[in-house]
C-alpha cells in the first residue's frame, strides 16, 4: 500500500502524525507528508486510522497504473 498527502487539501493539523509517526510527518512547509515509499504491514492498520481520521481527506492512496 502507498499513501500520498494532497497538499492543496492538508491544513497541517498533524494528526495524521500523531496517529502513525512511523508514515506521517509535518514537513518544513507546515504540512503533512509521507516518510516512506512502501507501507509496512506492521504499522498499515495505524496509517488506515490516519488516513481516515484525517479531517479533511488529504490523505489518498496511490494506485500503480
Amino acid at each position: 500500500m502507498k499513501l500520498k498527502v494532497n497538499k492543496d487539501l492538508c491544513i497541517g493539523c498533524g494528526a495524521c502524525q500523531a496517529v502513525c509517526p512511523e508514515v506521517f510527518e509535518i514537513e518544513d512547509d507546515g504540512l503533512a507528508g509521507v516518510i516512506v515509499d512502501e507501507i509496512d504491514e506492521k504499522v498499515a492498520e495505524e496509517a488506515i486510522d490516519a488516513k481516515e481520521g484525517c479531517p479533511t481527506s488529504a490523505i489518498e492512496e496511490e494506485n500503480d497504473k
